[in-house]
Formats: structure tokens, C-alpha cells, sequence
């Protein structure tokens, strides 16, 4: 069940100027664990508002899947009242983040070194699209674009013959991951020394990090052993499997696991031909263990071979299709979908979190805010005067609720 006390992250506050899915997503981790987060947006809002089905204007459905745990407020930061009230609110944070291109936040003033001459203590993190001082530092950067140049899109080439994109915004998302670690770190670093630090999270490192975890294979060696790329990962063979009413997912990995799924199939002779008796046997020959694999499987159910295999201890699972996950049994004995009744746009059901502390899922504390619905009450707590709220939420737009 939901925490009811305090989380990880209680009692920081995150200045949230981050649009789309990768910024959005890491700042929403960090309120999941706990922290104030108040997203700052323009007048128009954050995009995303506009993509999806909706109830209401502003709040389509990406908005709502990665800015719970947030409070809005609308600020102008192209007039003097909202750059100021920004100051004013950096005052009172314990993090800064943004998605804003090098050049154009250097252009509103808030870059690191004015941020953390006004404020020593705050934790600064910049999410680019790529690290500022490279010859590509400053261009904008999206998921599509990432997913090409970060080597995910090529590495369906040597198995399909032609690129292919992930068909989920993987690169934003797996970047925010990130860039909420980067975050965390530099609030640890600040609690051992005190000062503040300017974290950068650069998409198209980190993607391309990401990719050659595996993928740089033999090509880590200087000189290299191999041309990278897993064979494993490529091969034509690594598939969901056709059974005979569907498909499935099955992972034989170690030895033991292979001689027992040998066994299963009738082949047990398998577990001794020297192409598949180690795992070093297997990687050079995965091309020809898949294929035998594939024969087999196709002779049963999906739910027959489901149960043969985990009495196997085989890893094996079901091929889910988008609207197959909401009865999964597991998900539903967890408790991982959330019902949430929201202000505005009512019955709501979200998915939840990898995380437990002590045993207790982390809370929906905070609906996803409608544009500008907490901006009096956020400027209040920095001090400003009703007069001066006035000023720049006039000069925001309809920025007050």
C-alpha cells in the first residue's frame, strides 16, 4: 500500500522548467519520491498538454503521464516581473532543472553560473539534447532523432536489413532515468559538502552510453577483438517465438537452463554438440540455436508451454499486446495500476512505480496540475506581495488559479 510517511525525497524543492518527456519524466521521479516539485511554464504550457485525448484543455493524455506530483505556475520569463519572481523562487530551491537549449537559457539569464552565484546551495541540472561544449552542443534533440544517432535505430540493420525506431519514445524516457540519477547524486554531493553543482545530462551520451553497454561487444579492446555489436542481441532468431496458438518469450541463458529446455523438446542430445554446450559455444553459433528453438515451441500453446517451462525454471513469458497488461495477474495482485479521483478530469488510473521503501509503494501525493492552477499560492510562499503577484501573472497570462 502507498506510503503515509515521509519519503526519500520530503522537504526539496524542485524548480521544474522542463517540457515534453524527457524533462517532465525525470522531475516526475523525483516527486514520486517525495520532492515539492513546482513546474514553471510558459503561457501556451508544456506541449504535451495538447497530445492525447482529453477532458478538459491542456490536460491531453502524455501530460498526464509524466507531471503527477507537481504544482504549475505560469511565468512570461520573456518580461522583467516573471524573471524576477523566477530569482525570488530560486531563493527558496534546492534544485533547478531545466530542458532549455544552452544558448537560450544563457539568453534569459538563468544559466549555471548566475543560478548558482544567487543561490551556492542549489543543485542545477541541465538536460541537453548533447553535451554543450561539442561541435553539436546547443542543437535541439529529439527522441526520433536520439534513436538514430545514438546507434538504437542501426542495430536493427544487421538483423532487418533497415533501421527501425523503438516504438515508444525510449530515448526521452531512458534519458530521464538518468538525468533523475545525475540529479540525486549532485543533492548527495551537496549534502557532504554544502555547495551547490551544475549536473549536466546530455541525451545523445547517455543513449549512445546506453546502447554500447552490450553492443560495444569486442570493440572495448584497444585493438579491438571484434567489430561491435552483440550477436546475440542481432541475430534474426532473438524473436518472440510463434507457438501454436500465438506467441512467447523464452530466455534459456545458462547452461543448465539449456540442457533442461533440451530436454524438454526431446532433443537432450543437444545439451553435448559442441555449437551449444557453453555460453561462448552458443554466442558463435546463436544464428543456428535459435531456429531449433523456434521449431519446437511451435508445437504447443502459449499457456501449455507457460507452464511447462516454469516447472522448468526456464524464464519464460507471455507476449503482452498494450491492452493485455491491465489483467495481468501479477500487475493486478501488486496493485500496480492506481485508481485516483482528480480534481478536474475525475476517475483516473495510473501505473505505478518500480519502487517500495520498506515495503510501502510511493504515494500519488499531488494530481497533475491544470496550466498556472497553483500560481498565486507559489508566489505568495516566495515572498512576493499581491501586488507584485499581480504584476506577473498579468504579465504571464491567465497564469493564477
Amino acid at each position: 500500500m502507498p506510503s503515509t510517511g515521509p519519503l526519500p525525497l520530503s522537504g526539496l524543492r524542485i524548480l521544474d522548467l522542463t517540457t515534453v518527456i524527457y524533462g517532465p519524466y525525470t522531475t516526475q521521479l523525483l516527486g514520486d519520491f517525495g520532492a515539492e516539485v513546482i513546474k514553471i511554464e510558459a503561457p501556451e504550457g508544456d506541449i504535451t498538454r495538447a497530445i492525447g485525448p482529453a477532458r478538459s484543455a491542456g490536460m491531453g493524455a502524455v501530460f498526464m503521464g509524466s507531471n503527477r506530483n507537481k504544482r504549475s505556475v505560469v511565468l512570461d520569463l520573456k518580461t522583467e516581473p516573471a524573471r524576477d519572481a523566477l530569482w525570488r523562487l530560486i531563493d527558496t530551491a534546492d534544485a533547478f532543472v531545466h530542458n532549455i537549449r544552452p544558448q537560450k537559457i544563457a539568453g534569459l539569464g538563468f544559466d549555471p553560473d548566475s543560478v548558482l552565484a544567487r543561490n551556492p546551495g542549489i543543485v542545477y541540472g541541465a538536460l541537453h539534447g548533447y553535451r554543450e561544449d561539442g561541435p553539436y552542443g546547443g542543437r535541439p534533440a529529439y527522441d526520433d532523432v536520439i534513436q538514430g544517432q545514438s546507434g538504437i535505430a542501426g542495430s536493427f540493420i544487421p538483423r532487418d536489413g533497415v533501421p527501425m525506431l523503438i516504438p515508444a519514445v525510449i530515448a526521452d524516457k531512458t534519458a530521464g532515468v538518468l538525468a533523475a540519477a545525475g540529479i540525486l547524486a549532485g543533492m548527495v554531493q551537496r549534502l557532504r559538502t554544502g555547495k551547490g553543482v551544475y549536473v549536466e545530462t546530455a541525451m545523445f551520451e547517455g543513449m549512445t552510453a546506453y546502447t554500447l553497454i552490450e553492443h560495444q561487444y569486442g570493440a572495448i579492446f584497444v585493438p579491438p577483438e571484434t567489430g561491435p555489436g552483440y550477436p546475440r542481441a542481432l541475430t534474426r532468431g532473438r524473436r518472440p517465438h510463434p507457438t501454436a496458438d500465438g506467441y512467447i518469450c523464452v530466455l534459456a541463458y545458462t547452461d543448465a537452463q539449456w540442457r533442461r529446455f533440451w530436454a524438454l523438446i526431446g532433443r537432450p542430445e543437444l545439451a553435448e554438440d559442441p555449437r551449444f554446450r557453453t555460453m561462448p559455444d552458443r554466442s558463435r553459433n546463436i544464428d543456428k540455436l535459435y531456429p531449433l528453438a523456434s521449431e519446437a515451441l511451435v508445437q504447443r500453446s502459449t499457456a501449455e508451454w507457460l507452464d511447462i517451462l516454469r516447472e522448468a525454471e526456464i524464464p519464460s513469458g507471455p507476449v503482452n499486446r498494450l491492452e493485455d497488461l491491465r489483467g495481468d495477474e501479477h500487475l493486478t495482485a501488486t496493485g500496480f495500476f492506481r485508481p485516483f479521483d482528480h480534481p478536474s478530469e475525475g476517475k483516473l488510473e495510473m501505473p505505478g512505480t518500480p519502487y517500495r521503501f520498506d515495503r510501502e509503494t510511493l504515494p500519488v501525493r499531488r494530481h497533475q496540475p491544470l496550466l498556472g492552477e497553483h500560481g498565486r499560492e507559489i508566489l505568495e510562499e516566495a515572498g512576493l506581495s499581491e501586488a507584485e503577484i499581480d504584476t506577473v501573472l498579468n504579465a504571464g497570462g491567465d497564469g493564477a488559479a
